[in-house]
């Protein structure tokens, strides 16, 4: 929690075996409401266009975030005050799996000057231990072909097609998400 701002969770869901694999300077944490000016979004354009996002646009966002409470995990990694990662897991609740929960994992970027560095592999294994200490049964996710190997690294396997039917202009894929 910081001041009167409550975090999206506790980093003390991401088990300390992750926490603590980190290279020295990066940390991994929650989303917090005054990272707009640490870098969050611009580290969030290596993976799409992110639009124009006033600091008081990404407060209204993250308060929603706060107040759906148990839905929203956005984890970043933070280097010298700035945000070179994130990393969102979205859980899901069902009916079926005897009412189980599925996590989405969405939004994995790391800032162009600091891939290579393993942080992305990082990333995941947070988001799979935070899944896994929320009680989820499985994480998902979506992504292009040319990332598949990388996910795959990290445990993913494929298991399906994604469809997508979309509800705004058509766009090229970088504006598209």
């Amino acid at each position: 929690m910081m001041g009167d701002t409550p975090a999206l969770f506790s980093t003390s869901l991401i088990s300390p075996e992750v926490v603590g694999s980190f290279p020295d300077g990066f940390t991994i944490r929650s989303l917090e409401r005054t990272d707009y000016n640490k870098g969050f979004l611009e580290c969030m354009e290596v993976l799409t266009w992110i639009g124009d996002t006033s600091e008081a646009e990404f407060i209204e966002r993250y308060d929603e975030m706060v107040e759906a409470k148990g839905t929203y995990y956005f984890a970043v990694i933070e280097n010298k005050g700035r945000i070179v990662g994130t990393g969102a897991l979205v859980v899901e609740k069902k009916f079926i799996h005897q009412r189980g929960k599925c996590g989405h994992i969405e939004e994995i970027s790391i800032a162009k000057e600091h891939q290579g560095k393993g942080l992305g592999l990082k990333m995941i294994q947070a988001l799979d231990s935070l899944a896994v200490n929320l009680g989820c049964y499985k994480n998902i996710l979506n992504c292009g072909q040319r990332n598949e190997p990388f996910y795959a690294k990290c445990g993913y396997h494929n298991s399906g097609i994604e469809m997508s039917h979309y509800f705004e202009a058509q766009r090229d894929d970088y504006h598209r998400g």
